[in-house]
């Protein structure tokens, strides 16, 4: 069965306990509902860091963090790779334009034994070595093998080693006179000729190299011992002079033509629009890949861009662009599972939408796997129960449903949890904020959303101990007003709720943040501080009436 194609299935940036939780649930259920004959494979993904109170709950229903996916743009590997085996640099340049043929490739790639990428020859360094004017001794100076000679020029080895290299001397052929010949033949030359008994002895005592006989003419025990005296190589050809002359060339190992310095390579999780300027700079037809090791896989041209797959992708626990994993824009978007507002986010297909108004997605994911008949294991159970608890605020949060209620005491029965001792612990386990800096009590819940142009940042952390509320708010003032510059927020606000007494200390920042926090909620702004009584909801309770106010304030 061909590899099944992999479906990520993520929450939001900064996730929450419900945004992981029900990634992984949704990913067993879509998992379940396809079956093993399925041609996907649905993976749960996170887009950042998981909070002490998700871990806890992972922990406790013994899951691994889902894996980390900071970006769902296209990669290398998403595009068709063309995977043409690398050869041995020691081939013959007859062998490697073959290869090529054979294969229709224009680049061929050089490795070792061990599949590492050594260099690359592309047919314009072939047919270049052809054109250009070499030397004749440009055959021993790229060492070229005998066993090349011999394949190339189906000859026979008289007398010498297979094994070894012509590494020394010039090509000659020896059209003249014996008498001739022994004014130009130095020690190490090739010599090419035919079947004279005269020009063949010449040859060997004025020291060449080697020697080879065209037309398959004999060579006589003489010759054959007066060569192994002189250490000459003896080489037999049924070929004609000429023919030997045109191909002595293509007897020359491929990788010295090969270009091996300041090579682009790229690996198979580069991004597509990270790789893509390079090799618009550079005029090059094909590029290597290779894998961590270094080990060659194939190359990719140009055109492979206008063919990439884009990665698969459901969304749960979110439809904000600002708050999806990078190059979300870029990624097919399949499903969205979903109980907030109506964000940012565009696709270019119909999608499955999912978005009700209930307190958690867990509590949607629970529905369909009952609308699908799939039984919950305990341990998803207890992940779906966990995340309703989280998101409710055990059932404090105005956006707490009845339908949250009943999933919520379902799920705990499955699990064989308490839902209020679980809770307790689950809480307690994410309130440990004095030892963590100002940025990572930030960043544990912070969302983005675009009104319009404008760019609103809201964070919040929540806590059962309003001495430890006090002492992160001290803490938070001023990193509030540098994440506001920094991050070129047009508003900025910060939420600190105490779980028990069910009330918010709202901090906020930026260009009449305090009057837009005093018309939203009617109530009195001091030093970039409100205290709001009976809100604890981020979704329903805060993010509406900021929008709302907002806008009539943008009413013409």
């Amino acid at each position: 069965m061909a590899d099944k194609k992999t479906v990520c299935v993520v929450g939001h940036k900064n996730p929450d306990t419900d945004s992981i939780c029900s990634a992984i649930s949704y990913a067993y259920l879509k998992n379940k509902i396809q079956g093993d004959d399925g041609n996907k494979k649905y993976v749960p993904c996170r887009a950042g860091a998981v909070s002490a109170e998700t871990q806890y709950v992972l922990d406790c229903f013994h899951f691994r963090q889902p894996r980390y996916l900071e970006n769902i743009g296209t990669r290398v590997k998403d595009m068709e790779i063309r995977k043409t085996p690398g050869v041995d640099g020691k081939i013959s340049v007859k062998d490697a334009w073959e290869f090529m043929k054979n294969q229709n490739v224009f680049t061929l790639a050089i490795t070792d034994s061990g599949n590492q990428l050594k260099g690359l020859v592309t047919t314009n360094d072939i047919a270049k070595s052809y054109m250009d004017e070499n030397d004749s001794a440009i055959v021993s100076v790229a060492k070229t093998p005998y066993r090349n000679i011999l394949k190339t020029l189906e000859a026979e080895m008289v007398v010498g080693d297979a094994d070894a290299a012509l590494d020394k001397g010039k090509v000659i052929i020896a059209a003249a006179n014996p008498d001739v010949m022994e004014n130009y033949i130095e020690p190490h030359d090739c010599v090419i000729l035919g079947n004279r008994y005269e020009s063949q002895l010449m040859a060997i005592l004025a020291g060449a190299g080697c020697i080879i006989v065209c037309l398959g003419a004999p060579v006589s025990r003489t010759i054959q011992h007066m060569a192994r005296e002189h250490g000459t190589t003896v080489i037999v050809t049924k070929l004609d002079t000429y023919t030997v002359a045109r191909l002595i060339n293509q007897c020359m190992p491929i990788d010295f033509f090969m270009k091996s310095d300041d090579l682009m390579t790229f690996g198979l999780n580069d991004y597509t629009d990270e790789i893509q300027e390079s090799m618009l700079k550079k005029r090059y037809r094909d590029f290597p890949i290779i894998d961590k090791q270094g080990r060659y896989i194939g190359t990719i041209s140009r055109r492979n861009l206008m063919g990439v797959h884009k990665r698969e992708l459901i969304l749960v626990d979110h439809n904000e662009v600002s708050q999806a994993v990078d190059n979300v824009e870029n990624a097919e978007i399949l499903e969205v599972i979903d109980h907030h507002r109506l964000g940012s986010l565009e696709t270019v297909n119909p999608v499955f939408f999912r978005n009700e108004p209930v307190g958690c997605t867990a509590t949607i994911v629970w529905q369909m796997f009952h609308e699908k008949n799939v039984e919950i294991p305990e341990n998803i159970a207890g992940l779906l129960c966990s995340a309703i608890l989280s998101d409710t605020l055990v059932f404090r949060s105005p956006t707490c449903t009845i339908l949250d209620r009943q999933a919520a005491k379902e799920l705990a029965g499955i699990a064989k949890i308490d839902p209020q001792e679980h809770a307790k612990a689950m809480f307690a386990a994410g309130s440990m904020l004095r030892d963590k800096t100002a940025e990572e009590i930030f960043y544990n819940d912070f969302k983005t959303f675009d009104n319009n142009g404008l760019i609103i940042g809201i964070g919040q952390v929540t806590s059962m101990s309003q001495p430890e509320l006090d002492e992160i708010a001290v803490r938070m003032k001023p990193f509030l007003e540098k994440q506001y510059t920094d991050k070129g927020l047009d508003l900025a606000f910060f939420m600190l709720t105490n779980i028990i007494d069910e009330d918010t200390l709202m901090l906020c920042y930026g260009k009449s943040a305090g009057d837009l926090v005093k018309n939203a909620f009617g109530v009195e702004v001091k030093d970039n501080e409100a205290k709001m009584k009976s809100v604890v909801s981020r979704k329903k309770q805060v993010v509406p009436l900021i929008m709302d106010a907002l806008n009539r304030d943008q009413d013409v």
